[in-house]
């Protein structure tokens, strides 16, 4: 099962751990720091037994693949991500969501059409990552968390068919201004929980 609030979500999987990104905001780091999965989590680490895992779940789920990873960080290894890519076409009957701050790297790879791609935008001044997504045959969808500034004037092209928006989470962060939020225009947007507790009359369809 997975805490994470994406719609439709129900599992996760984490076949790499660690990111070299260095997000001052990131959570991922802040559970390594103490749980201790990997030594350095800046320097990812691949587990490949975790690959066998989809395929003993007969029931159709959607899994978020490398919630404490960007699957195009520096220190991941090609191969790693073509058995990643296995994995999901090895098991077309669940969807498996994957995010990254690098789309770019999307179009190096061929991606079953159980797969969605997602790019992470905090600020306005990160749509250039839009970019990475634009024209893809699979179905995109942005996670806008956390917010950090307005989107006003800012179009998401047709292949993102769903925006997920968040609050920093970091402890004493405080409430990003709702007019940020409202700045986002797309007919799919899901309202995250860390976000709503702050300006409840955000509702999800």
């Amino acid at each position: 099962m997975t805490k994470i609030d994406w719609p439709g979500l129900s599992k996760t999987i984490n076949p790499i751990v660690g990111c070299s990104n260095g997000c001052s905001y990131c959570y991922a780091k802040r559970m390594n720091d103490r749980f201790k999965w990997i030594p350095d989590f800046t320097k990812p680490k691949f587990f490949v037994e975790r690959l066998k895992i989809p395929a003993t779940i007969k029931k159709p789920c959607t899994w978020f693949v490398g919630s404490v990873c960007d699957i195009f960080s520096d220190g991941v290894c090609v191969w790693w991500i073509d058995a990643i890519i296995k994995m999901a076409a090895e098991s077309p009957r669940h969807t498996f969501m994957f995010l990254t701050k690098k789309p770019e790297h999307y179009r190096n790879f061929i991606w079953p059409v159980n797969c969605w791609l997602g790019t992470t935008l905090e600020s306005k001044n990160k749509t250039f990552r839009l970019n990475g997504l634009r024209d893809m045959k699979n179905m995109c969808f942005v996670s806008v968390e956390p917010i950090l500034s307005s989107f006003e004037n800012v179009k998401f092209p047709p292949s993102v068919s769903l925006i997920i928006i968040g609050a920093d989470s970091s402890k004493g962060a405080k409430a990003p201004y709702l007019t940020w939020v409202k700045s986002i225009q797309h007919p799919n947007i899901w309202y995250k929980q860390n976000l709503r507790k702050h300006y409840p009359e955000l509702i999800n369809k």
